[in-house]
């Protein structure tokens, strides 16, 4: 596996396919760390605030034998404004692996650039490729195949997006995006993600929701204003009427469809309260499973 996790396009379908193994041995308790990573220490440094990404990478590393540093940016010469080469060189000295969530790509690939251990993007503006890995062994979960399976997303063309749009592109997955004109996903990712697939019908950008949703097995929704955007938050909601994840988008869907979400939801926004806790929904697993697929991608980098 390479070094550093930066981007879904960090890993091949080999390690993809891999991680999603060793995920599910471990939630199915079959299996314990190929090597114990007693020792080993992960570094948080998180600018953005977090409750399951913080947590899931906390319990992970213990679960492997290893600890956790959390590097709070406000109680750090980080928030001081110290150079990132100058953090990343003195950390790698400390760390085994860091676990980064900042705002722009650009800082992550600074952090990248001057470390000597492996950098995981927790998050960034641009990607969430963590979350992907969740997202996509929930799917797995629930249709044992990506054979033939089509995931919708709908709402804001995010971080969360381009990463499904990545990842899924390296799965091979149906992908049907569907935002508001203004908000589709980024140019570069679409056609990254077009040159993996080779075929340009397994990804769809469009502007119609019960476009992308009709024949879906999955549908999957995010906030509309993502953390930094807090100040767009009712704009964006009278910019995305219609783009509300409710009983009829799910009843356009397949009989069989499941609806995913990546937390925090704003129930009555993105996605109604009834949707929210149909049966339809998974969104707790693919919560836990953002546990299981960092426990498993920790151990890849590690071992």
């Amino acid at each position: 596996m390479k070094k550093n996790f930066l981007s879904s396009l960090d890993l091949n379908l080999n390690e993809i396919t891999n991680i999603f193994e060793l995920a599910s041995k471990y939630k199915d308790n079959l299996t314990v760390t190929q090597t114990p990573q007693n020792g080993k220490i992960l570094g948080l440094i998180f600018d953005k605030a977090s409750t399951r990404t913080r947590v899931s990478f906390q319990v992970a590393m213990s679960r492997l034998g290893g600890s956790t540093v959390d590097l709070n940016p406000n109680t750090s010469q980080i928030g001081r404004g110290e150079p990132i080469k100058d953090t990343a060189r003195v950390l790698s000295k400390y760390c085994n692996v860091l676990a980064i969530r900042t705002y722009k790509q650009t800082d992550l690939n600074e952090y990248a650039k001057w470390s000597t251990i492996p950098v995981i993007n927790a998050l960034t503006d641009l990607e969430h490729p963590c979350q992907a890995l969740a997202d996509y062994l929930t799917i797995l979960e629930e249709f044992k195949s990506f054979d033939q399976v089509t995931l919708s997303y709908i709402g804001d063309g995010n971080n969360v997006a381009n990463s499904l749009i990545l990842c899924g592109a390296l799965l091979g997955i149906n992908l049907r995006i569907a935002s508001p004109k203004g908000f589709e996903p980024k140019p570069e990712i679409i056609t990254k993600a077009l040159q993996i697939y080779k075929n340009p019908n397994k990804l769809l950008i469009t502007n119609d929701v019960y476009e992308a949703v009709k024949g879906s097995n999955v549908i999957y929704t995010d906030v509309w204003a993502s953390m930094g955007e807090e100040d767009q938050f009712e704009s964006k909601a009278n910019q995305f009427k219609g783009f509300t994840l409710g009983t009829e988008v799910l009843s356009a869907a397949n009989k069989d469809a499941i609806v995913l979400h990546c937390l925090p939801a704003y129930r009555g926004k993105e996605i109604s309260n009834e949707v929210f806790e149909s049966k339809a929904s998974r969104i707790f697993q693919q919560a836990e499973n953002r546990l299981y697929a960092q426990q498993a991608l920790l151990e890849s980098i590690l071992f």
